[in-house]
């Protein structure tokens, strides 16, 4: 049957900065494309490994020096993150993977911007790119582990959504990236300690 688009599932609730302000505004662009892709026959692991090959093209961009075709092209890989996981749900076929990969994702490209910024000289700079991704790698180290103990842990004010954002910004405003890592490295530490604190909360602790 061909899926109809008052049909799909509304985006997932997001937390974060900005996750719920575009979740109500693209709403009903959001079901428009899902219904696309459930029709056009794609499988989640089609979308996540499209978005995969993206980062990796945008991380060598990245490392050329490059800025603003490597934002153009985490555009795209990040709309097709978004949707490999509504996908998946739609089908009833989700996995991990997904939350993985996106880790993966963040290396890939915030290590590839500390490279090309140290290689420029940009010590300040490339100093807030690695802190944003080690803060990036223990939000989502910390949900996992919150997640395998029987805990859903999401909470967080800079979640993936707010740094695909933000780094946009930075990568096509002129002058602006440094303030992004700045902004992206103090709300990654400030995330990490918030999920921390919610699972020193949530978690049983042996007496």
């Amino acid at each position: 049957m061909t899926p109809r688009v008052r049909d799909m599932p509304a985006p997932r609730r997001a937390k974060g900065l900005v996750g719920p302000a575009m979740a109500k505004v693209f709403a009903w662009p959001f079901r428009w494309a899902l219904a696309g892709f459930l029709k056009a026959g794609f499988h989640p692991w089609h979308l996540t490994v499209l978005s995969l090959v993206g980062n990796v093209i945008a991380a060598w961009l990245l490392l050329t020096g490059q800025r603003a075709l490597p934002a153009v092209v985490l555009m795209v890989a990040g709309m097709l993150d978004v949707f490999d996981g509504s996908v998946a749900r739609a089908r009833g076929e989700a996995t991990r993977w997904g939350a993985f990969l996106d880790s993966v994702a963040d290396v890939l490209v915030f290590g590839a911007l500390f490279w090309s910024l140290a290689e420029q000289g940009h010590q300040a700079a490339a100093a807030f790119a690695l802190i944003a991704l080690v803060a990036s790698f223990m939000v989502s180290d910390l949900r996992a582990e919150a997640e395998a103990a029987g805990v859903a842990l999401t909470e967080g004010m800079a979640q993936r959504l707010e740094r695909y954002v933000l780094l946009l910004l930075g990568l096509l405003i002129p002058g602006a990236l440094l303030p992004v890592l700045a902004l992206l490295a103090v709300l990654g530490v400030l995330t990490a300690c918030q999920r921390g604190w919610s699972a020193w909360r949530r978690l049983p602790v042996s007496r």
